[in-house]
């Protein structure tokens, strides 16, 4: 049999010895004990600060399923109710409107976008995106958010979201799946329904309860000593700091806009709580954070055949999606070992969750390398972990 927590190092330090990141980390949770811990390489090579435990990294898009979580307690609580029109909480989302590339211009949508369309990625809701037009005035929003930050004017989340608003659905609500500022609409309607600032919603809800004390919509002065660098890589210069805003991303004390869909930092360590929180069914250390049925209902597949049919990334290839999390439906297409069931999400910059509820197990992979995806060396320690399972 060969020896599990060599075969993870091996991996995880050729991608440090071989250039393609600067730093990697990886913890692995099975039944509430530790199997697996290792750091390699730099968080911040300029600095010369190591990759370890504690560093805070950029979250990107593993934000999203602490934003399905905190819209799931309001939901709990009899405050939300999926079905419900966004337009309920965000008025200036009532009058969507639909582009139609054979008119060149934007319709009437045929229904409102609900909070289940949010959660689904099924709203119509694009990100920037040069291939069509809403993609297209979605990057001009994303460029005036960014242009009047550095103008030193700070734009909140409801701002922000009026003007996402203004831009048109790339679909009828519901008709397909796409990848976009659903999340983030998402943040602003938990914000309405609980009349509080997100951040503080998530504090007091998940992050105290949870233990999270480095996870936050920003970075604290006596805390950027942990804080990681993120790079990219091209063919001509390897692996360079990245300079610019891929989504609006700010993470100073002054944060305006606090996104649901990308701006969370946080560490190993707290991800990995709120991860055996809902693999253990919503409970962490004996505190009810959510309800076992909740969290059964978040890791489920809710799109249908046509809806899936735009789920092609090599990333989640045999997966389903719903509660803005991958759930793993076909073993087969997927190439891959893992439960059935097996549900998470990643990051912009390479980060990973994997959850189980059948193993109680938590894999975390933590890069910071833009663009990167689901990477192979992130496929080789999952299909590792799931080999050395007794």
């Amino acid at each position: 049999m060969y020896n599990y927590k060599e075969t993870m190092d091996s991996l995880i330090e050729r991608e440090v010895a071989e250039g393609r990141v600067k730093g990697a980390s990886a913890l692995v949770i099975h039944r509430n004990r530790e199997i697996y811990y290792n750091a390699f390489g730099y968080a911040d090579e300029e600095k010369g600060m190591s990759m370890k435990r504690d560093t805070i990294i950029r979250l990107f898009s593993m934000t999203k399923p602490v934003t399905a979580a905190a819209a799931m307690i309001l939901m709990e609580r009899g405050i939300l109710d999926l079905w419900d029109p966004v337009s309920r909480y965000l008025p200036e989302f009532r009058q969507s409107m639909v582009w139609s590339e054979e008119k060149k211009c934007g319709i009437p949508a045929e229904r409102e976008i609900t909070v289940w369309d949010l959660l689904n990625m099924t709203s119509g809701i694009p990100y920037p995106d040069p291939a069509h037009e809403p993609g297209r005035r979605m990057d001009e929003v994303v460029k005036d958010l960014i242009a009047r930050r550095n103008r030193g004017e700070m734009v909140s989340t409801r701002e922000l979201l009026r003007q996402v608003s203004t831009v048109p659905l790339c679909f009828q609500p519901g008709e397909k799946w796409m990848y976009g500022f659903s999340a983030d609409v998402l943040g602003g309607v938990i914000e309405a329904a609980s009349g509080k600032r997100f951040g503080q919603f998530l504090r007091e809800e998940l992050f105290e309860p949870l233990d999270m004390k480095d996870t936050a919509f920003f970075v604290p002065a006596d805390k950027l000593c942990r804080f990681a660098q993120y790079y990219d890589w091209t063919e001509q210069e390897g692996l360079q700091v990245h300079r610019d805003s891929h989504l609006g991303e700010y993470y100073g004390e002054d944060v305006a806009f606090e996104s649901g869909g990308a701006g969370l930092v946080s560490t190993l360590d707290d991800y990995s709580h709120f991860a055996s929180m809902l693999v253990h069914k919503g409970t962490y250390k004996g505190k009810r954070i959510l309800g076992r049925k909740t969290v059964e209902f978040m890791a489920q597949n809710r799109l249908n055949p046509r809806q899936r049919e735009d789920l092609t990334w090599d990333s989640v290839k045999g997966y389903g999606y719903g509660c803005l999390m991958r759930v793993l439906m076909d073993q087969g297409a997927a190439g891959y070992n893992g439960s059935l069931g097996e549900f998470g999400w990643d990051g912009w910059t390479g980060n990973y969750v994997a959850m189980d509820f059948q193993e109680e197990l938590v894999l975390l992979y933590f890069i910071q390398l833009c663009g990167a995806g689901a990477t192979p060396a992130l496929r080789k320690l999952k299909t590792v972990t799931y080999g050395a399972l007794e």
